[in-house]
């Protein structure tokens, strides 16, 4: 399965190298870092007074606007003479997709690469089987720290580290906080699934168009939104995916059936989510459905920070809260969230692996604080850290005074990721087969068990296939 997956993407990037063949080439403040763990990633980015001069070059996604570059790089060159960094900007909006395209382009081009940008999962896993990134164990290891316990972010790749985390956007639940007060609901700081359907219970109100429902799922729809069909797997430290990490399906967890049993009780015996019908029929918005107060709450992820106080185009007009997500079980430990981030890389083909590397070291620590834009995934900053990057990222909406800032400091602080599983090429495929499935059980065509087992042939059939 495995080879079948890299065969197919190394042949696709060679295509692109013919192509490439045949053209041409090609707001914030920084918050302040607290002062004992600063000291240790600054030790560690300095360059011996005797190095020579290094030109790196980095290759990002990122804009300017969402990244902060002038400002970040021009920190680190203060603080390393001799070292200058150049930022290539793969799209100006900040189009993942385009910019992967372009990295190809470049990389088949042999361009000279030092620092790599990946924006999710399987553009890192992909890039990585290809040899596109330098494994950086060595220098972790002579550094003398644990990828677990320096970041919230488990970035191995079959036992080996490729890249460093960036950003920490995990998934939360945002509550409106009128609604929890006038039932008299305390805003969760550690609670589970069953707690979640409970209080969706207890905050529906009313009954026809004029309905407010306690919860609101986006998803799954289309083969996409499939977090929403794995909500107790994603809270596990390892085995979060309906594959796992050999490639085998994993659709005999019992998560899965229990997040089909969750999905199934609070919509149709609670009648406490929005029907799947009207999301699909309606083509609802996440945003409208908690913003318009047509639902109580929105389990969904921490990109909403730059929104919870409301836009120009959704106005906030309520207080609202944030819970972390929900545990399976009381003694589970909290925090365990699906998450997104940036994979930092060294390029394999650098000529300064080591000055490329601290760079990478410095960015994902103590340069998340001076690019001032994201919630590192840096284990070592502190909730004062955090509340100052909040406080900027929410003076960028309309009425940050609405938001319980505390119950989001807290929650981002709790907040950890599972561990990467590198997904295969046939995903969608599986995707498209697990919601199909799920459909019938939703519109009442065909119990649980039959789902679980309809599921669960169809993926064995999509994996037998792709490995042949």
């Amino acid at each position: 399965m495995r080879k079948k997956w890299l065969s197919g993407i190394v042949a696709g990037v060679l295509m692109t190298g013919l192509l490439a063949g045949c053209g041409s080439s090609n707001n914030n403040k920084p918050a302040a870092s607290s002062s004992a763990p600063a000291a240790s990633a600054s030790e560690s980015a300095k360059p011996s007074e005797a190095a020579q001069p290094v030109n790196l070059r980095l290759y990002t996604f990122g804009n300017e606007q969402s990244y902060n570059w002038k400002q970040t790089v021009a920190a680190y060159e203060a603080a390393n003479e001799g070292v200058k960094v150049e930022v290539v900007v793969l799209s100006d909006k900040g189009d993942t997709q385009d910019a992967m395209k372009k990295l190809d382009l470049a990389a088949a081009s042999n361009d000279e690469m030092d620092v790599l940008m990946f924006s999710d999962p399987a553009s890192y896993a992909q890039r990585v089987a290809l040899g596109m990134a330098e494994p950086l164990d060595e220098f972790i290891a002579k550094e003398g720290f644990k990828l677990n316990e320096e970041y919230k972010v488990d970035t191995a790749l079959d036992g080996k580290v490729y890249a460093l985390p960036g950003k920490f956007n995990p998934w939360y639940v945002l509550v409106n906080k009128d609604h929890l007060d006038a039932a008299g609901l305390k805003v969760p700081t550690d609670w589970t699934w069953d707690e979640y359907a409970e209080y969706a219970k207890t905050l529906t109100q009313g009954e026809g168009a004029a309905k407010r429902y306690g919860a609101y799922f986006h998803g799954p729809q289309n083969g996409g939104w499939m977090e929403f069909l794995k909500l107790m797997m994603m809270n596990q430290p390892k085995d979060s995916e309906y594959l796992k990490a050999d490639g085998t399906s994993n659709l005999d967890s019992p998560n899965f059936r229990k997040t089909l049993e969750l999905r199934v009780k609070m919509e149709k015996e609670d009648k406490s989510s929005v029907p799947y019908t009207d999301m699909i029929s309606q083509k609802l918005a996440y945003r409208t459905q908690f913003f318009n107060q047509s639902a109580s709450m929105l389990t969904i992820g921490s990109w909403m920070n730059t929104e919870i106080g409301g836009t120009e185009k959704v106005p906030l007009t309520f207080n609202v809260a944030v819970a972390p997500f929900p545990k399976n079980n009381p003694e589970d430990p909290i925090g365990y969230a699906p998450v997104t981030t940036d994979y930092v890389a060294v390029s394999a083909k650098s000529k300064n692996k080591e000055a490329a590397y601290k760079f990478v070291r410095w960015y994902t620590t103590e340069g998340q604080l001076v690019q001032g834009k994201n919630v590192p995934a840096w284990s070592k900053v502190t909730n004062d850290d955090i509340g100052k990057l909040i406080d900027t990222i929410l003076s960028g909406t309309k009425n940050p005074e609405l938001v319980d800032k505390a119950s989001l400091v807290n929650t981002l602080v709790a907040s950890k990721g599972a561990e990467v599983v590198a997904p295969t090429s046939y995903q969608a495929e599986v995707y498209k087969a697990i919601n199909e499935e799920y459909e019938k059980l939703i519109l009442d065509k065909q119990d649980i068990d039959t789902t679980i087992k309809n599921s669960q042939e169809r993926t064995q059939k999509i994996i037998e296939t792709n490995k042949k």
